[in-house]
């Protein structure tokens, strides 16, 4: 903090200030009226890569980009002598060499107005329950698509197969080999549809305490048995997880579609390669669930890494939206399912991109009543 600042609080006062400033988790800059930075927090420090005492040496057109949205709330506050407010604004600096999503708030100092107060609200965990909610809408209109699919498509694909087994016995060698094709592509179809129709499924699940571990070893015995050679299965566990309360049978499909197209992008890039996969406990991930003044915390996190040729960073937002492959052939339906199940359990799933591979971050809730990790005594693996 700087000297002129510290004059404006009674010295008793300035330690605790500094110290409440540097707990926000958000970064926090002091701009005096020459754009002279004369205070950041421990967060700004992480978010602009530099010390307070190095940015202290700095103006704000030293650490972000010319013409920075930043600059104009910056000029606006003062302008205004109020709040300024800017949404969902790309932000850039030098040392970064990139650009994140932030929300920018500044607001001139009442006791001081020679200064102004920036904040950057990161939104990385907004766009992640905004694309989790599109995915939730994407998933609802599948099924109510599947629903009608099931209806109007797979009785007239029985009558269209009955009567091709009834026309074969009575044709000839050419004519058998298509009636033989009508009754394969008519399968397959059907199949298709029993695919979608389990989106139409809106049933409430089955739910019990599931040691979260239970479900990833026999999710990498189940890989390890079906995949072939170049593919290692590693795992990095908390140990001490609370449980979650869900379906362990939905949650290994989840995990396991997961696991199987990560080994599946190992192999297709021609590469030896590795899956991680790994558990931790993150607190203060708190969510509204939509509909309802409820707020749930999401502090169990399951990741599965891989270190394949990774997905393109245009295709990501839409991941989980039904249709949308990266599979030569695929159906673009396994990560709907695998979303709409992570939406069933009251989670979120995000793809995360690496600079090598690829990153699918599960959020879930825990069992209600169970206690922090560090009292949790888990059952045994199996």
């Amino acid at each position: 903090m700087s000297a002129s600042l510290k004059d404006k609080l009674p010295a008793p006062e300035a330690p605790l200030a500094k110290a409440v400033v540097d707990a926000l988790p958000n970064p926090l800059i002091v701009i005096d009226e020459m754009e002279r930075i004369c205070m950041a927090n421990v967060a700004a420090e992480s978010y602009f890569q530099a010390s307070s005492n190095m940015l202290i040496r700095h103006r704000l057109g030293d650490v972000v980009p010319f013409s920075s949205p930043v600059l104009g709330a910056v000029a606006q506050a003062r302008a205004t002598s109020g709040v300024v407010n800017e949404y969902s604004v790309a932000v850039g600096t030098p040392r970064l060499g990139g650009e994140r999503l932030v929300d920018i708030q500044t607001t001139v100092m009442h006791d001081a107005p020679r200064y102004v107060i920036v904040m950057l609200l990161e939104r990385s965990m907004a766009l992640k329950i905004d694309r989790q909610l599109t995915s939730r809408g994407a998933a609802r209109s599948v099924s109510g698509m599947a629903t009608m699919l099931a209806h109007e498509i797979k009785n007239p694909l029985a009558g269209i197969r009955g009567a091709a087994q009834l026309l074969e016995p009575a044709l000839g060698s050419e004519d058998r080999a298509l009636a033989r094709l009508i009754c394969e592509e008519t399968d397959r179809i059907r199949d298709l549809v029993d695919q979608m129709e389990v989106f139409s499924d809106e049933r409430p699940l089955e739910k019990s305490p599931v040691n979260i571990h239970a479900v990833l070893e026999r999710v990498k015995r189940l890989v390890n048995a079906g995949i072939g050679q170049g593919v290692t299965v590693r795992e990095d566990y908390d140990p001490s997880l609370p449980p979650v309360l869900g379906n362990k049978d939905q949650l290994v499909q989840v995990f396991l579609n997961l696991a199987k197209n990560a080994a599946e992008a190992i192999q297709q890039g021609g590469e030896a390669g590795e899956i991680l996969l790994t558990t931790a406990f993150r607190p203060g991930i708190r969510l509204t669930v939509p509909g309802t003044s409820e707020r749930i915390t999401l502090p169990l996190e399951v990741c599965v890494h891989d270190t394949g040729p990774g997905v393109a960073e245009e295709l990501r937002p839409n991941i989980f939206d039904p249709f949308v492959t990266t599979k030569p052939g695929g159906k673009g339906l396994g990560l709907a399912l695998v979303a709409k199940i992570v939406r069933d359990h009251g989670g979120i799933i995000e793809c995360v991109g690496r600079e090598r591979g690829t990153t699918f971050r599960v959020l879930l809730p825990m069992l209600r009543g169970a206690s922090a990790p560090r009292d949790f005594e888990g059952e045994n693996l199996p």
